[in-house]
């Protein structure tokens, strides 16, 4: 508010660039972020990208606020684009400040600085603001795909609450495989011939033969009634017990007491572990399950058939499908994009793209057999359809080889699918009035896409589209 002096309101201060876009780059640090501005007139006034202004504040709210201020000195908050790296989680905290203020953030994936170069916070965050500015006002394009700025839109509530919960889930499978790779290596020093009667030594009735009889000494002279008690369910049989016996009379094992000694409480400890952290998945899993049942992108995936740890994976991936403007930026994301090698004459082929998320290509790919376990489904049915005609066929085994092309192609389509059906849920629930109740979502559906492939499925009203977006995959 204005106030008074000698008779004359007092002067306010005006942004210095209030006609122009200011573009920001923030260099992240644990502690302390820098922001570098460029705009056409810092360009002109400091020759240089490297010369423009440049900010340091705290990760705080208050150093947040200090970069608020410092922007609002330069222009309107509607007047400025930000950009910063997505990496760690330390972007995190300033992100959702930013978009709390319905201010324009953009990511980029990390960039390789040059050879040779000092490395310097300013410099990168006025090389991030120097990109900013050349891809949005100059309209430069890029080759590498791994420069391109992208938008930052909030994940959607189910995303928020899957992100974590998956990604810790992730982490402990992770560590289970890692326990049981151990006790396998355990089992094999200490009862070799165990795995004759025990395929898998880490299943539960193993496991709790090995934890209360921890050696084959052990096993060899316990009673039969104390090793009825382990069994789960019948399993397993007296005459397997005493095979088992047996077995563990003329063990090879190790036979030295101090390092069997080391052994047994490794196994101990490792078998305690192992069972926690099963325990723990599985309450990750009730809960995951329980959020993607009520919840609208959860609804929509699992009627493609997949599964709700599978459906959370790629909802807590996508984040918000405003993110993706067309399905190959999510085939991309994914990891499931087709890349061309070709040199001449002389090499000509095309495999998967390197980039992308690690666990999405991972999680697609079990996503595509799980579909297509389906036997009467279509896309077993595409599947079926697409081996003879692109795969190469061996008289010696007498069947087809090179089906990872087939299953490329089919989960390059369900992307496609995936992609369709949320982004049209999404633009659903843009244009809904304020208050409005929204609409179920649109679903799956096998009867409409089997007459999408076989052509017979017509739009309603002449020269309209499809109500539905299925017709978004391309035919076979």
């Amino acid at each position: 508010m204005a106030t008074k002096y000698e008779g004359r309101p007092t002067l306010q201060a005006v942004p210095m660039l209030a006609r122009e876009t200011v573009y920001v780059g923030v260099d992240i640090g644990k502690h302390k972020h820098v922001a570098g501005f460029v705009s056409k007139t810092l360009l002109e006034r400091h020759g240089r990208f490297e010369a423009c202004p440049a900010f340091t504040f705290e990760q705080s709210r208050e150093g947040f606020r200090a970069l608020i201020e410092r922007i609002q000195s330069l222009v309107p908050l509607t007047q400025v684009y930000l950009i910063f790296e997505h990496t760690g989680h330390y972007h995190r905290a300033l992100e959702q400040y930013l978009l709390e203020l319905d201010m324009t953030v953009y990511r980029i994936h990390v960039q390789k600085r040059p050879t040779g170069l000092m490395k310097t916070d300013k410099r990168d965050a006025l090389g991030l603001a120097n990109t900013l500015y050349a891809q949005l006002e100059l309209g430069v394009q890029v080759a590498d795909k791994t420069q391109l700025v992208r938008r930052a839109v909030p994940a959607s509530e189910t995303a928020a609450q899957l992100r974590g919960l998956t990604r810790h889930r992730y982490e402990l499978s992770q560590e289970s495989t890692q326990r049981k790779n151990k006790l396998t290596s355990l089992c094999d020093e200490i009862f070799p011939e165990m795995t004759v009667l025990f395929k898998d030594p880490n299943r539960e009735v193993a496991l709790a033969i090995r934890e209360k009889f921890p050696t084959p000494q052990v096993i060899a002279t316990a009673s039969m009634s104390a090793l009825r008690e382990v069994r789960v369910g019948r399993h397993p049989s007296d005459s397997k017990l005493l095979e088992l016996q047996r077995l563990a009379s003329q063990s090879i094992g190790t036979k030295d007491p101090a390092r069997l000694r080391g052994l047994v409480f490794e196994q101990h400890q490792l078998v305690k572990e192992l069972r926690l952290i099963q325990h723990h998945i599985q309450q990750l899993d009730t809960e995951i399950e329980s959020i993607i049942e009520r919840s609208r992108e959860g609804q929509i995936l699992m009627s493609m058939g997949i599964g709700p740890i599978s459906a959370a994976t790629s909802i807590a991936t996508i984040g918000s499908i405003a993110n993706f403007e067309k399905p190959s930026e999510l085939r991309s994301y994914f990891g499931w994009a087709p890349v061309e090698d070709q040199t001449g004459i002389s090499r000509n082929r095309t495999s998967l793209t390197p980039r992308g998320s690690r666990v999405m290509k991972r999680t697609m790919y079990l996503i595509t057999w799980q579909v297509l376990r389906h036997h009467d489904s279509e896309w077993a049915k595409l599947y079926e359809r697409l081996v003879p005609r692109m795969c190469a066929y061996d008289e010696r085994t007498q069947a087809y080889v090179g089906r990872g092309k087939v299953l490329g192609r089919i989960a390059g389509q369900l992307v496609g699918m995936i992609y369709a059906l949320l982004r049209k849920d999404y633009e659903t629930l843009s244009h809904l009035a304020p208050g409005a109740k929204p609409p179920d979502p649109m679903l799956y559906d096998p009867e409409i896409h089997r007459r999408h492939r076989a052509g017979e499925y017509r739009s309603m009203k002449p020269g309209t589209r499809p109500r539905s977006l299925i017709h978004q995959v391309p035919k076979a």
